[in-house]
């Protein structure tokens, strides 16, 4: 019979990189009596879990569902009645298109205890890995962040706001509407715009491909760049290559000294 007062802990895993977890969402995987995990978590963060704690795989793996959405409501509640803390783990942050809001919603509706502990989000971690800030000063004065494929599978109709300005636009889960994508960048005369996408961000197999709106189907056609991956559409970056020649102009000028 369980004495422990239910309770749900949404943690966010960060972007890929397992050194890019917070040493709260540590501290709280160490007090876990279940532990559900996405795929999009790194498995080696799960050596920090309580070992008596049970491990739930509820990830999604090449368009193959391991539970459905509500499954996993059902699941989260269940095991929080009966085991106790339940943390949900999730990559990068749960309330940046991970669905935790929603979760801890279901989990309250039944009296469940709520915490949460957010994460690094790969929307901002990602870039600045290959050093593209999503901000700099004389490129870019905002940034959106958006969706690429909406509850209804469809292209979010924030982007082609998003191409309307002159704001660095991040798109998240977008590959499968990469050419959507690209042409309404075009419609509003942006061809020569500089277009990074990172797969895999921040790990071990990181792929990269930097182009502009007209070039970058081609290179991801050729790099065989796919999702996971973060589509980064703005100014900003060039100074990834900014940054490269003011590093080997400095290495010349020592080698010429």
């Amino acid at each position: 019979m369980n004495f422990k007062n239910p309770k749900l802990t949404v943690v966010g895993a960060g972007p890929g990189d397992i050194d890019l977890i917070t040493v709260k969402a540590i501290k709280v995987l160490k007090n876990a009596d279940v532990v559900l995990y996405d795929a999009l978590v790194n498995e080696e963060l799960l050596s920090y879990i309580n070992p008596e704690a049970e491990q739930i795989f509820v990830g999604k793996r090449r368009g193959c569902y391991k539970y459905q959405q509500e499954q996993i409501n059902d699941l989260i509640v269940a095991r929080a009645k009966t085991h106790g803390h339940v943390v949900r783990l999730k990559g990068g942050d749960p309330f940046i298109f991970g669905r935790g809001a929603e979760e801890m919603e279901f989990a309250a509706s039944f009296g469940i205890e709520m915490a949460m502990v957010p994460g690094i989000s790969s929307s901002l971690a990602v870039p600045a890995y290959q050093n593209i800030p999503v901000t700099k000063r004389g490129s870019a004065e905002s940034f959106w962040v958006i969706t690429g494929t909406t509850k209804e599978h469809k292209l979010s109709k924030d982007v082609a706001l998003a191409a309307k300005s002159n704001a660095t636009v991040v798109v998240l889960m977008g590959m499968g509407k990469l050419p959507e994508i690209i042409a309404l960048f075009q419609q509003e005369n942006k061809n020569d715009l500089p277009v990074a996408i990172i797969q895999n961000g921040t790990r071990s197999n990181e792929k990269v491909g930097i182009g502009t709106v007209d070039t970058i189907l081609d290179i991801v056609k050729a790099k065989e760049l796919s999702n996971p991956a973060i589509i980064i559409l703005g100014e900003v970056v060039k100074h990834r290559a900014i940054l490269a020649n003011v590093q080997q102009e400095y290495s010349r000028s020592l080698i010429a000294s």
